[in-house]
């Protein structure tokens, strides 16, 4: 289908929840049918990237949706989207809609099955190909388009309104946003019954609005968690609002998306679009948050969407309003013109390790004390609190929790105590720094670095070709006047003193590596022994082919260009490798392996390697276990086990899956395709090696090692294993989406594992595979991905060096993983 299929109309305001399945990063497929379904007109709330049937089914359910639309390219869709229909049976929500697609992973007698149990349509590459993205979109919209509002006041039974009963209280919220649109009378009837039910009971109505992207919903989030964990019978309902876009009428909700601690059942969330432009509250929010209050909630949270400097509707619906902001607000003067600061109760500057978080503090707090008047405190005295939502554990955010219950208890009488520490101050005690301060231009000064060396390059070519030109020309005057042929060479000197001692030194090598090359065998050494490689290659037609075929340059500028951009294998700056041959007497092989338990890709293994003396082992791992998940019988779970990869839960299951290798050997190496466990991973795998060393001990002299020689076969093994891990952590941030824990906190793990490989000699394991491969699955070309994957590589260095790690002593632990194509970029 052409791509100017016309796009359908929805005749209701349809709303469809999109993900991907559960321990499924590949979110590419998801983000683009989100945007289409979000330009069509409907109102999508994405949760992301691995979502449970259960996450789903919850969201489905409290966001009152007519649809929802699942990715799945990891397996297990048989038994994830049959849960899904069955669970959302489960919750009387049949009407949901359920749509999915997997590429070329779910094939034609799958699709019919899993339409047949009730998924309204899985997508085939087919049916993109047959209608287009827009001309499936179309299709999705219109199986969603009808109305969830009741016309009826009698459709509602009020007396079963409680926090159990979601699906009741997300029909009546989706009611009254309709009643509120067609002002039909049906609206003031069901707002007489709630207002006759919350009556006699005080709900506390906490407002938090701010700009968009200062981090409201990370800090709503964190504010979740802190009073979750410390009112254990509190129950929460949070109602955010997003706007609609004004040209199609679609919204992205996207703050479903941040919440991580809504899980609980004590917690109802409901995102709602304004349905109107200019505007940060929708029509419908306060008729929502009389809802919630009459369903049985003890606290209400109303996010609004981001706001500019004039915006302050929220503070005529709660009880207590907070602004959020961030540090990026211009000249102090700017604070002057942000209406919030007159009206808000509590401030926030978020994202306070920011450069300029403690500048924004100190003069928000100094506006604040002149809106207010009050000369008599001190600024920090204020309400105004800087804080990091994106750190675990935060105690600006939990010095933030204990001033909004504070001021709860003062605004509204109702109080809750708090068994959490108070902090003494009110901005973050620590910053988590990967790179310092002064480091934050390494990416910078190297492309200037490359210039500046290119450039010189250029130059002292030049410099070098002026004098050989000088110099030919004294060899073509000889005989002439004695006079003449001076003043030549003084012209030759003069310009020979522009050469560095580097180009100079340059220059001298060539001609000892070009004898060096030209000779049958190159012989050099590592580590302290000979290796001796033959450097020509015999054709059929006996013919002597070089393995290193040299440029015929005379020009010296020319010479010195090729050393500086080029050079031979093995030298800098390493463009034709940085060993001096390729390896003889084994061909590249990578014995990839991995499906169901560790007995059966032990199988595996042992099939691909038989007729080889050199072990090349390359583990793939299930889903399950690179999410760092122990496999359960949940269908969700179930159907990924060993699914594309082998299931590993345990140190047993590690021993089995290698077992029979000798991992100490020096023609066994290990690669694991691991990111987001992979220190859990390493640790496993480094204790299987030790393991199968003593059990080898064992056997042979038929007693346990004592303590000092379990010690030496321990530094023995870590000084000899052979191996990769891949754990580039920033490549899953940017492309695979394996993150389990958060950047800094996985960083730091790397840099401990580094620090593990300098402190024990592990001089044979790659501590990290620094992966283009997997940014080119995400969409890279193969310029962008060689960026990405550089400046990675380049982040790794910076921050191992923040660490006191000298450069030699980790760089031999670094390796690279690049992909290849047909792309004519790959030969270069």
């Amino acid at each position: 289908m052409s791509s100017a299929t016309e796009i359908y109309k929805p005749k209701h305001h349809i709303r469809v929840i999109t993900a991907t399945s559960l321990f499924d990063g590949h979110d590419a497929s998801i983000n683009i049918f989100r945007r289409i379904l979000q330009s069509t007109g409907t109102e999508v709330i994405h949760l992301g990237h691995n979502r449970s049937v259960q996450e789903i089914v919850d969201a489905a359910v409290e966001e009152d949706a007519q649809g929802l639309a699942v990715s799945s390219y990891q397996g297990g869709h048989m038994e994830f989207f049959k849960y899904l229909v069955d669970l959302l049976e489960e919750k009387n929500s049949s009407h949901i809609k359920v749509f999915g697609g997997g590429g070329g992973v779910i094939v034609p007698e799958e699709i019919k099955e899993l339409e047949d149990h009730g998924v309204a349509k899985i997508y085939s590459p087919e049916d993109g190909a047959k209608r287009g993205l827009q001309g499936i979109i179309n299709n999705m919209v219109e199986l969603m388009d009808f109305p969830r509002a009741k016309d009826k006041e009698d459709d509602f039974n009020l007396d079963k309104l409680n926090p159990d009963n979601k699906l009741l209280m997300a029909n009546l919220i989706t009611t009254m946003e309709y009643g509120k649109e067609k002002e039909n009378g049906h609206l003031k009837r069901l707002n007489t019954e709630l207002e006759k039910i919350i009556a006699d009971r005080k709900v506390p109505v906490i407002g938090i609005t701010g700009t968009g992207g200062s981090g409201k919903s990370s800090l709503t989030d964190e504010f979740i968690q802190r009073i979750l964990h410390d009112q254990p019978d509190l129950y929460l309902a949070i109602i955010s609002s997003d706007p609609s876009r004004r040209k199609t009428g679609g919204a992205l909700l996207g703050d479903r998306i941040r919440m991580n601690a809504i899980g609980s059942p004590r917690v109802y969330m409901r995102s709602l679009a304004t349905r109107r432009s200019h505007i940060e509250i929708p029509d419908a929010l306060p008729d929502a948050i009389k809802v919630v209050q009459a369903a049985g909630y003890d606290l209400v949270i109303a996010e609004t969407a981001g706001i500019g400097q004039g915006d302050s509707h929220i503070i005529d619906l709660v009880d207590l309003s907070i602004y959020v902001m961030t540090s990026e607000f211009g000249a102090a003067s700017q604070l002057e013109k942000i209406d919030m600061l007159d009206f808000a109760d509590i401030i926030v500057v978020n994202k306070y390790e920011k450069r300029g978080g403690e500048d924004a503090v100190r003069d928000v707090r100094k506006q604040v004390q002149r809106n207010l008047n009050q000369f008599t405190k001190q600024p920090e005295e204020m309400l105004v609190f800087g804080t990091i939502a994106s750190k675990f554990n935060d105690d600006g955010v939990t010095a933030f929790y204990h001033a909004v219950l504070d001021t709860i208890a003062e605004k509204t009488g109702i109080r809750l105590t708090s068994n959490l520490p108070r902090p003494e101050k009110k901005i973050s005690g620590s910053k988590t720094i990967i790179i310092p301060p002064e480091r934050t231009r390494y990416l910078a000064e190297i492309s200037d670095t490359v210039r500046s060396y290119h450039q010189q390059t250029q130059k002292q070519a030049d410099v070098l070709r002026h004098a050989w030109h000088l110099k030919e020309t004294v060899k073509s005057f000889e005989g002439e006047t004695q006079e003449f042929i001076s003043r030549l060479k003084e012209e030759v000197d003069k310009t020979e003193e522009k050469l560095g001692k580097e180009t100079t030194s340059l220059i001298e090598q060539w001609e000892d590596l070009k004898t060096k090359y030209n000779k049958d065998e190159l012989v050099y050494e590592v580590r302290g022994q000979e290796i001796r490689l033959p450097l020509y290659s015999e054709s059929l037609s006996h013919q002597k082919i070089p393995k290193v075929s040299l440029p015929a340059f005379k020009d010296p500028g020319e010479i010195y260009r090729w050393m500086r951009r080029d050079n031979f294998p093995g030298y800098f700056p390493f463009t034709a490798g940085v060993f001096p041959l390729k390896r003889v007497g084994e061909d590249p092989t990578r014995m990839f392996a991995g499906e169901g338990d560790p007995a059966k890709t032990n199988r595996r293994f042992k099939l691909l390697s038989a007729d080889y003396e050199a072990k090349r082992l390359s583990t793939a791992f299930d889903s399950v276990t690179l999410y760092g998940y122990d496999p359960e019988r949940r269908p969700d779970i179930y159907g990924k086990i060993g699914n594309s990869g082998v299931s590993i839960c345990t140190l047993d299951d590690v021993k089995v899956l290698y077992d029979g290798f000798d991992l100490c050997a020096p023609n066994t190496s290990v690669s694991m395709t691991i990111n987001g466990p992979a220190p859990i991973m390493l640790a496993m795998f480094l204790n299987t090696a030790i393991d199968q060393q003593v059990d080898k001990y064992i056997a042979e002299n038929e007693k346990k090692p004592s303590k000092k020689t379990y010690e030496k076969i321990r530094t023995t093994v870590l000084s000899n294993v052979r191996g990769t891990i891949q754990a580039d952590i920033l490549k899953e941030d940017q492309g695979q989406n394996t993150c389990i824990f958060s950047i800094e906190f996985a960083l730091k793990m790397m840099g401990d594992i580094q620090d593990f490989f300098i402190d024990n000699d592990v001089r044979n394991f790659y501590s990290v595979s620094i992966s283009g491969y997997h940014i080119a699955e995400a969409g890279a070309n193969p310029i962008s991905q060689l960026a990405f994957t550089l400046a990675n590589g380049f982040t790794y260095v910076e921050y191992y060096l923040s660490r006191g790690m000298p450069l030699d002593s980790f760089c031999p632990n670094l390796s690279f993983f690049f992909s290849n194509g047909m792309d004519p970029e790959y030969t270069v």
